[in-house]
């Protein structure tokens, strides 16, 4: 497919050619033409897959150039080599020399930055507190602004930069909005559907052309590490099916947490290589196969290598690990046993968890949180904060004898249960 499908003009198709780019991204066919036509999108997009090219070609193909002192265009972006690589962007793509593009610092004086604002600039670039800063220090006019972009919308929110971004959005009045990330979810909706309300929502998917071979993946997307332990505690109290457990996570002393949260009998609990020495601890995790009374042995990313997971029929993620080809290292099928792999994910842990999807080259079912899950919601009113904390992180409400094993785990993980409950 040629770049004649994006209908660009003969001066950035000539540009495109000449860098390079001879086939559209998928991101770019969905998009372009609502963004060329004027409309507010939603562009979700792993990394790589364009979608910094795909808003620079909407600018240039909609900007008019004028000899106007105020910004046609802002563009949000979250720290200064991010701000840097999008004016390379534009300059690199145009070829326009009466392109007016300004990157703002991210911090220091702002008084020269604000003599070359006034002097007349198309396109601003900045992060949402230096454009904040600038904006009320009259230093940046948001009357003539046509497109508010924000690039990097995740890690907007994972810097907790909501509050800028929503004043200098609802400043500018009757717009354009664009908003690009890699993840769709709450917080990022929290941020945005104040002034995008009615935006498209235009999302694909590149997975690497590679599949991995894995065991049984499934995803838990939960809002906090509290109603982590909650899920946990709910799914492993059912010590007939989970009988052999390894809960991995990010720290020793997440890990010494996650042992004390867990409602379990005397000796069914275990660290490996345990932070203090007064927790429970296992040095080897043979040995943790070997003793029948423990079943639930956690353990650390940090410091730890060439684990032997064989034999061991459930292993959870409650955190991403840093280093993605662990999980994958991991989670790779390498023999017969039948595993189920289960990750619970924050909205914030979401974008490293599609760069792990990238890798495996496969999507991992998302699956229904149950029904009766404490979901732990931060309160400010004492009496509700005891209430929600009455059983410290407790696992689920107190269900019906009848239904106290039933688990949203799906129909395929349910027959298995029963399949290794029958061979006992």
């Amino acid at each position: 497919m040629s770049l004649d499908k994006l209908k660009l003009n003969k001066r950035l198709h000539a540009s495109m050619n000449d860098l390079g780019y001879f086939t559209p991204k998928e991101i770019q066919l969905k998009s372009l033409p609502r963004i060329i036509g004027g409309h507010s999108i939603i562009g979700i997009a792993p990394e790589g897959a364009g979608k910094t090219t795909t808003y620079v070609l909407g600018v240039l193909m909609r900007l008019k150039y004028t000899q106007d002192e105020a910004p046609k265009v802002l563009i949000l972006a979250p720290n200064e080599e991010r701000i840097a690589e999008i004016v390379d962007r534009f300059l690199t793509i145009s070829k326009n020399r009466n392109l007016h593009i300004m990157g703002l610092k991210a911090s220091g004086s702002i008084e020269e930055e604000m003599e070359d604002l006034i002097r007349g600039v198309d396109i601003v670039v900045a992060t949402p507190n230096r454009a904040r800063a600038m904006y009320l220090k009259l230093g940046l006019n948001l009357n003539r602004i046509q497109t508010f972009i924000i690039d990097d919308a995740e890690e907007m929110v994972k810097q907790g930069m909501q509050t800028n971004v929503r004043e200098l959005a609802q400043s500018c009045g009757k717009v354009q909005y664009l908003a690009f990330s890699t993840v769709e979810h709450e917080k990022l909706h929290l941020m945005i559907d104040d002034f995008m309300p009615f935006a498209a929502l235009i999302e694909t998917e590149e997975l690497g052309e590679k599949t991995v071979e894995t065991h049984e993946l499934m995803l838990y997307q939960v809002p906090n590490f509290t109603t982590k332990i909650n899920l946990l505690n709910g799914l492993l109290r059912d010590d007939d099916v989970f009988d052999k457990v390894v809960v991995f996570v990010n720290s020793r002393l997440t890990a010494q947490k996650i042992g004390r949260s867990l409602h379990a009998k005397n000796g069914e609990v275990a660290v490996l290589h345990p932070l203090f020495h007064d927790d429970a601890g296992i040095d080897d995790i043979n040995d943790f196969k070997h003793i029948p009374e423990c079943r639930i042995l956690i353990i650390a990313n940090e410091g730890t290598s060439d684990i032997d997971l064989s034999g061991i029929p459930f292993i959870f993620y409650v955190e991403i690990p840093e280093n993605r080809e662990v999980f994958v290292q991991h989670m790779q099928k390498t023999s017969d046993d039948e595993v189920i792999a289960i990750t619970f994910a924050t909205d914030i842990e979401l974008p490293e968890f599609k760069k792990i999807e990238q890798s495996l080259g496969k999507k991992v079912p998302i699956m229904p949180l149950p029904d009766d899950l404490v979901i732990y919601r931060p309160s400010n009113n004492p009496k509700e904060k005891n209430e929600a904390d009455e059983s410290h992180g407790g696992a689920f409400h107190k269900k019906k004898e009848s239904n106290s094993k039933t688990y949203n785990l799906g129909a395929g993980v349910k027959a298995k249960m029963t399949m290794k409950n029958k061979k006992r």
